[in-house]
């Protein structure tokens, strides 16, 4: 599997709604970060859904390498 590109090494800050479906970027190459955009579709990497269960606001990794994804846990730090 190919590694993700490092979108930023920092984390996206993002409201979201209850009961919607999100489609985080797992692959670093969309321009519409820290969501999908289709962009992987030249990897092996695939995006992760992400299901709100209440609305608030969220920290989704944007180095692309967090061991709790799609949020952050402070794994930029250390790249």
């Amino acid at each position: 599997m190919a590694e993700p590109e490092i979108a930023q090494k920092a984390p996206y800050s993002a409201e979201v709604e209850a009961g919607r479906q999100y489609w985080w970027c797992a692959c670093g190459r969309s321009n519409n970060q820290p969501y999908c955009d289709g962009s992987h579709s030249v990897t092996d990497i695939v995006p992760l859904a992400y299901e709100a269960t209440e609305s608030k606001t969220v920290y989704f990794c944007g180095c692309k390498r967090s061991g709790n994804k799609p949020f952050c846990d402070g794994t930029h730090s250390s790249l």
